[in-house]
């Protein structure tokens, strides 16, 4: 016999701007983590459906997209390979970026400048 999935239903209040909290019951449930985005999906019955936004690396560069397959393969199929980054490595790495500000909000920059 199939097994019925459960319905997680939690209210959540829209703010005079029209904005909401995504409860952590769902971030959780959707795996979201900081700056990921969702995608609403508005059904014709009034459901609408919130799902979490899949980067899409094949579509956009497909040299990237092949080479994260290559990698997803190969850590199935080979995970005892797989090593923590040494500290040194991540010492070293902290050290480079010290002081430096980043503003992930900020737009990048064009190629020719």
């Amino acid at each position: 016999m199939a097994k019925t999935a459960e319905i997680l239903e939690i209210s959540a209040t829209i703010t005079e701007r029209g904005q909401t909290t995504v409860p952590s019951a769902i971030r959780r449930m959707l795996a979201l983590s900081k700056r990921d985005q969702v995608v609403f999906r508005g059904l014709a019955d009034g459901t609408v459906v919130i799902e979490k936004k899949q980067a899409r690396a094949s579509e956009d560069d497909p040299v990237i997209g092949k080479f994260l397959e290559f990698l997803t393969r190969d850590m199935k199929n080979h995970s005892a390979r797989i090593r923590p980054v040494p500290k040194a490595l991540v010492s070293r790495g902290k050290a480079l970026v010290k002081g430096v500000q980043v503003d992930l909000d900020a737009p990048l920059p064009d190629d020719d400048e």
